[in-house]
């Protein structure tokens, strides 16, 4: 029975339905908007009296009401709901404005009176109840085991004609007929010649429903024709589509309650039954079937007359399985001990050296480092944390190697307990840390942007620059000459305003991040400004000279000479020679591209150059008496 809390407001106590009622109610409504708009038009027009009806109705008899729902419109050629039509026959015409509404009533503890007794006052006293809210709205009961006894002789129409309807309240039971029912004629359709029976279990069957029950389905396939495949692909393949067709009549019905199948088939099942598998007797014993080709009833009967017995073999194996699932408890505790617990706190712990900028050490390795660097360098951890770490560490290890032979659950508990302490402050360490790295990376972005307007400010001319200089000469020579675009001086006062603002511990995590976004695009342009420059000016240094009908090259970087003797060949002959204080060249030696570009690196300003007269006598003696000076190449 659903829970009511009770609250006021101006006119006094009203009640609430729970969270369940509110899960239950949150689903209908989902169930709802699946409707056909004429269906859903005509639910909003009646739903006013319907909520009379059900508060009315729930008041009187409220442990007993499992579902209600509004049934569809009979079809022109159909006289009556079907729920009517096994009692009566209607030969009047079919009143259009008729509002049939099924309410599923829970006969389970009914001892008083027979089954159908209770059906007929319960539909009596709420015909009564129905025409005082609307002469038009016509209720019919339906007793929950008539509905099975329907599912047991193989009728189905009641089960069609729930999958149909509206749900106006429900306690978990209409859904599953609903969810269950569609789901069992999409598999029909596709594997009828395949299907022996499918069966509702579990929870819902077992007079335990909830509004959040799972919905437990059993479908078992016949195997014993198959040729084309193995019965183990037969059953693999099958159930694949089968769970896919149950997450589809999910969405089709709106209903979130998950659908439990489980796929058997038939010899298997047999096997099971033969071996006394108390699943599939529980099954035998509380299923319906929806659909069943007369196995799944046979087998029925035969267990409720007592013919199905487990063997004495089954007895044995079931005396002995208790036995081996105590052991299977004893190692699952170790497998704890030793491996889940163990790396539930040794892989954070490597993931805090790491963020720390430590590469993962080695597991034995993990608590010295994390003491070393943690506790005693840094002192944002305490001991107490290591030794829980060491304790679980030691652990593992006297498992591992025979030392400790049992854990009991006492000191599993123990464990987690303390793991869980253990994580909690791993995780704060984890924030100390971010916390330590964006202050340096704050440090890190403003000393990179200080040096590398340094060093443009000296391509340009200027040697010295003091700190409270920068941003004036930065915007006088490159801001204001237009050689930097405007928004460069903007994103330069910010980072200057967010080191001031770390200098004052007043740097928020989004200020850091955006300094960062903004700094690397202000490094990456001037770092492109200064390559540039530099590659203007090593430009200005070469010598471009033509011999013959090829041409050569003379780089003069600082006190040095680089030869390049044919530019258009594809192995490049390189040379080199000191510039003497004349400006001619010394001895010539081999040298290679990988040096020059060492050479070229090395100058971050290429320097002045000024050719002197001597090196021009030199240029012919490398590259001969023929040799021509080419200018504005």
């Amino acid at each position: 029975m659903a829970k009511k809390t009770k609250k006021y407001d101006k006119k006094g106590p009203v009640e609430k339905p729970d969270m369940k009622e509110s899960s239950a109610a949150l689903r209908e409504k989902v169930a709802l908007e699946k409707l056909p708009k004429d269906v859903q038009e005509k639910l909003k027009s009646i739903k006013t009296k319907l909520d009379k009806f059900q508060k009315r109705v729930l008041e009187k008899f409220d442990k007993y009401i499992m579902g209600m729902t509004l049934l569809p419109p009979p079809k022109p050629d159909q006289k009556q709901p079907a729920v009517q039509q096994h009692t009566e026959v209607q030969k009047q015409p079919v009143d259009k404005d008729k509002i049939n509404v099924l309410v599923l009533v829970d006969d389970s503890d009914s001892r008083k009176m027979s089954k159908f007794e209770l059906k007929d006052k319960l539909t009596s006293i709420m015909k009564n109840i129905a025409r005082e809210i609307d002469k038009n709205l016509t209720p019919q009961a339906l007793i929950l085991s008539e509905l099975w006894q329907n599912c047991y002789d193989g009728k189905s129409e009641m089960l069609q004609l729930i999958s149909l309807s509206a749900p106006i309240f429900d306690r978990g039971m209409l859904a599953a007929i609903k969810i269950a029912e569609v789901h069992k004629t999409m598999v029909l359709k596709k594997f009828e010649k395949y299907i022996v029976s499918y069966v509702l279990a579990g929870s819902l069957v077992q007079g335990r429903a909830t509004p959040t029950s799972d919905i437990d389905v059993w479908i078992v396939i016949d195997d014993t024709d198959v040729k084309k495949m193995t019965r183990a692909e037969l059953k693999d393949k099958l159930r694949a589509i089968i769970i896919g067709m149950g997450i589809e009549a999910g969405e089709l019905t709106g209903i979130k309650n998950k659908l439990n199948i489980q796929v058997y088939i038939l010899t298997d099942f047999w096997d099971s039954l033969r071996e006394a598998n108390p699943i599939i007797f529980t099954l035998l014993r509380d299923g319906v079937p929806f659909y069943d080709r007369g196995i799944f009833m046979a087998w029925k009967q035969l267990l409720k007359m007592g013919k199905i017995k487990p063997s004495a073999e089954a007895i044995d194996m079931f005396m002995g399985s208790g036995e081996q699932m105590l052991k299977r408890v004893a190692l699952k505790l170790k497998d704890i001990g030793m491996e889940d617990i163990y790396y539930a706190i040794l892989t954070p712990s490597q993931a805090a050296l790491m963020l720390h900028g430590i590469p993962p050490p080695a597991p034995k390795e993990t608590a010295t480092l994390m003491r070393e660097i943690f506790v005693q360098k840094e002192k944002l951890l305490e001991e107490k944390y290591i030794k829980i770490l060491e304790k679980i560490i030691d652990t593992r290890k006297s498992i591992e190697h025979g030392e400790k032979k049992e854990i009991t659950g006492k000191e599993i508990d123990e464990l987690l307990g303390e793991s869980d302490k253990y994580l909690k402050r791993i995780k704060r360490l984890f924030t100390q840390i971010e916390k330590i790295k964006e202050e340096e990376d704050m440090l890190k972005v403003y000393e990179t942007i200080v040096t590398i307007i340094r060093d443009v400010l000296r391509i340009e001319g200027i040697e010295k620059v003091e700190d409270e200089e920068i941003v004036k000469l930065f915007e006088d020579k490159l801001i204001s000459q237009g050689k930097l675009p405007v928004k460069f001086l903007r994103i330069l006062n910010e980072i200057i305003k967010a080191k001031k603002d770390y200098d004052d511990k007043k740097l928020t995590r989004i200020e850091v991040e955006k300094v960062k976004k903004d700094s690397n695009e202000f490094i990456k342009f001037l770092v492109e400004y200064i390559q540039r420059k530099r590659g203007r000016e090593i430009e200005r240094a070469k010598i471009r000279v033509k011999h013959g009908n090829r041409y050569g090259e003379v780089i003069l970087l600082g006190k040095e000479a680089f030869i390049i003797h044919d530019i258009d060949h594809e192995e490049k002959e390189l040379s080199k020679a000191k510039i003497k204080e004349d400006g001619s060249l010394g001895t010539t030696q081999k040298s290679s591209l990988e040096e020059l570009e060492k050479a070229l690196a090395k100058v971050k300003i290429p320097p002045k150059v000024f050719i002197k007269e001597p090196i021009f006598e030199d240029l012919k003696s490398i590259f001969g008496k023929d040799v021509e000076i080419l200018v504005n190449y």
